[in-house]
């Protein structure tokens, strides 16, 4: 196997991406700016979708049969919802080479990372990571070169985790812009259940909320109040249009924190409604200008 770290550079012979999607894409898009690797083999089950990727430049060849895509590869990058991780990681291992590293992109580690671990050799090193970056969209076509320069990429090592290949993923992500944490694996799917898995939940409660009570209009008749939406609702809602596949599996892989984060919004909203329908708008006013600093300051730190 060939890694070489040299100068703050990270290089790989052969990488196998499995599941070209927005991240998977958008990583290997820099990664080919970079001259981070020699070859990029896209791995899928579609396609359609891996012509798309090869007709855009985003890998070097395609393959849907996974054993194929990982052969000889020094790094393998599993870009796939998370609930399919551990299948295509399973289907992969005894295909892998001495010394190859595994990674994910995944928005849930704890979980994650039981599943992955006993299906790997000693031979083979597995380094959970998640850059914290992405769009609405999904599909090869949705890759973007930059997507993750400034963001953060959370890498949850465990204490069986090769140190060597942890340096490794480490400069990878650095090379492509992110600021590299490392977490604890429960302590990033808490934070990721309060600031990327709640807001989902919520944008997709809000549409069909929405969309509910135009057909619970007075007098019988159905109203569209989806077409009446202006900027703030289309802006607040935008993530509604993420994939319902790739979410619903993360609902399923961080149930409990996800849950715990509902609960206490449901505890919020369930305040801020007696507010109003008691007429506190002194409380009401107190609420809004909490959030309003909150979220004032937090674009300024950005």
């Amino acid at each position: 196997m060939s890694v070489l770290i040299m100068s703050n550079t990270v290089h790989f012979k052969k990488v196998a991406l499995i599941g070209v999607g927005l991240i998977g894409g958008s990583l290997a898009l820099d990664m080919k700016a970079k001259a981070i690797a020699d070859e990029i083999v896209g791995v899928g089950r579609t396609r359609g979708n891996l012509d798309t990727a090869l007709t855009l430049g985003i890998v070097d060849s395609v393959t849907q049969d996974i054993a194929e895509g990982v052969k000889g590869a020094d790094l393998v990058i599993v870009a796939v919802p998370v609930l399919k991780v551990a299948s295509v990681i399973e289907a992969a291992a005894a295909h892998l080479a001495d010394g190859c590293i595994v990674t994910d992109v995944g928005s849930v580690k704890e979980r994650l990372i039981t599943e992955v671990t006993p299906l790997l050799g000693d031979s083979v090193s597995f380094v959970p990571a998640h850059p914290v970056a992405g769009t609405e969209n999904s599909g090869a076509g949705a890759a973007l070169t930059g997507l993750f320069n400034g963001r953060n990429c959370i890498v949850t090592p465990t204490d069986s985790t090769n140190q060597g290949a942890l340096a490794t993923i480490t400069e990878l992500w650095r090379a492509v812009g992110s600021r590299v944490v490392v977490m604890e694996p429960a302590l990033h799917d808490r934070i990721l259940s309060a600031v990327s898995h709640l807001p989902h939940v919520i944008a997709y409660a809000l549409v069909n909320t929405v969309a509910a009570a135009g057909k619970c209009a007075e007098g019988g008749e159905e109203t569209d109040m989806l077409s009446y939406s202006a900027g703030g609702f289309r802006d607040f809602t935008r993530i509604a249009s993420s994939s319902p596949e790739m979410w619903a599996d993360i609902c399923d892989m961080n149930s409990v924190a996800i849950v715990e984060m509902i609960e206490a919004f449901q505890t919020e909203l369930d305040a801020l409604k007696e507010a109003i329908e008691t007429r506190n708008m002194d409380a009401v006013k107190d609420e809004f200008n909490v959030a309003k600093s909150l979220r004032d300051e937090l674009i300024k730190s950005t």
